[in-house]
């Protein structure tokens, strides 16, 4: 036993904090703990008091088609079902809220298995299909008879989700008109069976003798390690490739490819090989299904590079590292002409894995606002995956391509830190966002933070300024901080686990032993007290309960939870040739640990370590000292490393603990004589005035006078007493008639027989792989100067939040590439739901002017492949200087 090796360890609290503590071989949590019997049991006493003490006020909304397009955002309806009293039915009005003002009393709460119906009298919207064609719903978005599929509901109580983007996936709350009199129904089981107090416990069932095996002076991290070997097991599906979680199954290109950063690389090479080309298509990245159809909206598919060249530096297996060299090369050069944005020098779609819209972005922000967006993460992964290139290229050769994609991604990251770098905050923003001119979104995104760090894209003192200011909250970092009111937790007001882990390394990275010992111990607690790798938990309370979705057995909560063994204790660091070990040991986890049979190419390994800190005074290989603590790619047959530490204190460094806060709502602005109002806010301190996309002023006042002479576009944002900013509003654009101009694209093409509405002039074109592919348009230019030029369109070949069938196009002027047009999917069956697509900003010369919308192949391919379909109603010239 390791323990009678010597007494240096802690043998007291390691960690502890307003609300949990861990010690060697325990997690406490207020009356709740998690105790390690031995490094092969668990047990907890964890109850969710979220699932125990429901509200008995149940706010519920519907929905037409899977949307939030009932009410406007934090109006809901209402009604309270006590114990003691039965609700059998209520009926309800679509678009008036019902408030039950029943008075709660405290303590009591909802019962279990408490049933209701619920009647939705949808006659008003109905009637105005028959007598309009279509229904105008609370803000002015038209909803058309012809689009109309199915009415659902979303709430506040299991069964009952606020994900409305996939209530399109739950049956059970579609409500049905059996009578046809336009009264629909649902009967809802609400707060179903639940689990007991008492105690749970993890015990090891599954033989993992093959993995590394890892012992130390702490039961508790012992036991968690041997926890996540075991789900890792499950993970593995009977093709020989990763599950991301218990309730998933099949390769999500994102999820395996973190997982396979953190430590699957290093344990499970083979599998994560296969598991990377499950999610190779046509010699290219498949981007995973999401927000408006996916790619290019979501381009985070090159994080796929950073797992590829892993398993390299893991394996050296040169065929792989050739195989994926093509692919990652064929991915970066098509996403350079489908998502690179000139004017930053930035790369275009959703913050990587936070694919869930309006959980991390702006309500009012359609996938192509969103598209258009620069996110933080993303562009982090796009730096990499250029890097990453650049050293590929070096190895195979390839001289011309190591300038080419070393020059895209030292380009990449001066504009990142140009762009996106808050000087102020000592962190990066969020991402850009808004309207032609993008403003910067101030809130902290830790996945992409704690990538910067890693990468070497933030210099060594952005780095520790990162880690020490970042916003951190008592049971770990969010996703984002501030939070957005009224969105339920997922991403907003969330915690992952693997998020968790990579803030981990970012803070062993940097040697700041503060941040270092509360991440670990974020990680360790829902671990333990929830006996597995969550997928994620709530914010706030630090419960797994009452988030959107969740799963067991995580692989990338899993996976970082290895990783803080390989990469963080150990310091694992693979390189092309050989494996570096840099270990990090804060002080309060000093003593003896052993990693004994781990496999590094074709070498097996008995490691030991001890001490503390981070630096090296001896390393030998079997009993011979070594200059180093690394070990040779070559190196083969069974070997002895002890490592010693010379127990040199890490910096203490320091972190921005806080509380959770979640910001106002942004302004709803409207145009009235002149003037930019919106509707009086609670707790606004003052606003903040953006003109394209720049601070034009603070008000504290509920209008803007705004000249009408120029293009110009505003947005308001509304700062609370803590100096929390809202969202900006969305942009409002201001221009003379004479500015902007629309011309019609059946001028140019063949008027489509389809029966949608909602057009302008005499009808819409449509294109898709094998009809229009190319259309010639010919317009003459009145003045010199700057436009964007957008479409409006229509795509209903799939939901707006899945699915992978948005359209790409490249828009072309004398046969030169103006930039890449994306349609992306806005309803299932809704083609009658007309939007823009994204803004081609490009200088035209007075005169006639040609233009070409091609279906550029292989570049515009979606994921789909097959369909990659829309219809246009117009293109619009927008003069903006």
């Amino acid at each position: 036993m390791l323990v009678s090796c010597g007494d240096n360890y802690n043998k007291e609290e390691i960690y502890r904090s307003e609300v949990f503590s861990v010690y060697p071989d325990k997690v406490v949590q207020e009356g709740f703990e998690a105790k390690a019997l031995s490094t092969e049991e668990i047990v907890s006493n964890y109850i969710s008091e979220a699932i125990q003490k429901v509200n008995p006020k149940v706010r519920f909304k519907f929905s037409i088609n899977g949307k939030d397009n009932e009410l406007s955002s934090g109006t809901t309806h209402s009604v309270v079902i006590l114990p003691d009293q039965s609700v059998d039915t209520l009926t309800v009005k679509f678009g008036r809220p019902h408030m039950d003002e029943t008075t709660v009393p405290e303590g009591v709460y909802l019962a279990e298995n408490s049933k209701i119906t619920i009647k939705l009298d949808l006659r008003e919207v109905l009637n105005a299909f028959e007598e309009e064609g279509f229904y105008t719903n609370f803000n002015g978005t038209r909803i058309y008879k012809e689009d109309f599929e199915k009415v659902y509901i979303a709430g506040s109580v299991k069964p009952l989700s606020w994900d409305f983007d996939n209530l399109v996936n739950r049956p059970e709350l579609e409500m049905k008109d059996e009578n046809e009199d336009g009264i629909y129904e649902v009967t809802l089981n609400l707060n179903g069976s639940r689990p007991q107090a008492g105690t749970n416990t993890w015990k090891l069932s599954t033989d993992i003798s093959s993995y590394p095996k890892y012992t130390s002076n702490y039961p508790l991290t012992d036991a968690l390690y041997n926890m996540a070997l075991e789900e890792m097991t499950k993970d593995i599906e009977a093709d020989s490739t990763f599950r991301t979680g218990k309730e998933w199954s099949g390769v999500w290109t994102r999820d395996v490819s973190y997982s396979i950063l953190l430590s699957m690389a290093a344990i499970q090479p083979e599998v994560a090989k296969k598991s990377l080309m499950q999610k190779v298509k046509n010699e290219r990245i498949v981007q995973d299904t999401g927000t408006g159809g996916a790619y290019p909206i979501s381009t985070d598919r090159v994080v796929w590079a950073s797992a590829a060249w892993e398993i390299y530096k893991v394996t050296g297996d040169r065929e792989w590292l050739n195989d994926s060299y093509r692919i990652i090369k064929n991915t970066v050069e098509d996403d350079r002409l489908n998502v690179w944005d000139p004017n930053t020098g930035l790369m275009r779609g959703e913050s990587s894995f936070l694919d869930w819209r309006e959980q991390s972005y702006p309500k009012w922000m359609q996938p192509v606002d969103i598209y258009e967006s620069l996110a933080l993460g993303t562009n982090a992964v796009h730096y990499q995956a250029n890097k990453i290139l650049a050293e590929m290229a070096k190895i195979t050769n390839d001289v011309e391509s190591v300038s080419k994609y070393s020059g895209w991604a030292d380009s990449l990251k001066k504009s990142i830190n140009k762009h996106l770098w808050i000087n102020e905050k000592g962190y990066y923003g969020q991402y850009l966002y808004g309207g032609i001119n993008k403003t910067l979104s101030y809130r902290s995104e830790s996945l992409g933070e704690a990538l910067t760090v890693l990468f070497d894209i933030a210099s060594p003192e952005q780095q520790e300024s990162i880690v020490a200011n970042t916003p951190v909250l008592d049971f770990g970092i969010p996703c984002i901080y501030p939070q957005t009111r009224y969105i339920s937790a997922y991403h907003n007001n969330a915690i992952w686990p693997f998020v968790q882990s990579y803030w981990s390394l970012a803070a062993a990275k940097v040697a700041n032993e503060q941040a270092l010992v509360a991440s670990m111990a974020a990680i360790y607690r829902p671990a333990a007290l929830f006996l597995t790798n969550k997928e994620n938990f709530v914010a706030s309370d630090g419960d797994f309960a009452e988030t959107q979705v969740n799963s067991d057995e995580m692989l990338w909560s899993l996976s970082g939870n290895l990783s803080l063994v390989y990469k963080i204790l150990f310091g694992m660091s693979f390189e092309p040739d050989a494996l570096h070990f840099k270990p990090h040991i804060p002080k309060v986890l000093r003593g003896t640990r052993k990693l004994e049979n781990f496999r590094y190419r074709n070498a097996v390994l008995d490691i030991t370590l001890s001490g503390y800190g981070n630096t090296v005074t001896s390393a030998t290989l079997d009993g011979k000292d070594l200059t180093e603590a690394v070990i040779s790619g070559d190196l083969t047959g069974h070997h002895e490393l002890v490592i010693v530490l010379s127990d040199n204190q890490l910096p203490e460094g320091r972190m921005n603990k806080v509380q959770n806060q979640f910001a106002l709502n942004m302004p709803t602005l409207r145009y009235e004589n002149g003037k930019v109002k919106w509707p009086v806010m609670e707790n606004v301190k003052n606003f903040r005035i953006l003109k394209n996309g720049v601070t034009n002023t603070l008000i504290d006042d509920y209008e803007v006078s705004i000249p009408q002479n120029e293009f110009a576009q505003y947005q308001v944002v509304a700062i609370d007493s803590n100096d929390v900013e809202s969202f900006a509003s969305a942009p409002f654009t201001v221009s003379s008639p004479d500015m902007e101009r629309i011309v019609e694209m059946e001028d140019f093409a063949k008027r489509s027989l389809l029966k949608h509405q909602g057009y302008s002039g005499d009808g819409f074109v449509e294109i898709s792989s094998s009809v229009n592919t190319s259309i010639d348009l010919s317009v003459d230019i009145e003045e010199s100067g700057m436009y964007a030029i957008d479409f409006r369109y229509a795509n209903g070949s799939g939901p707006i939040n899945t699915d992978n069938k948005c359209a790409i196009r490249t828009l072309k002027s004398d046969n030169a590439t103006l930039g890449a047009v994306v349609f992306p999917q806005r309803g299932k069956g809704e083609w009658s739901n007309w939007g823009y697509s994204n803004k081609v900003v490009s200088r035209l010369e007075k005169g006639n002017q040609t233009f070409k919308l091609v279906f550029d192949l292989p570049v515009n391919n979606n994921m789909d492949g097959n369909v990659n379909q829309a219809v246009i109603d117009h293109i619009r010239f927008i003069k903006i200087k």
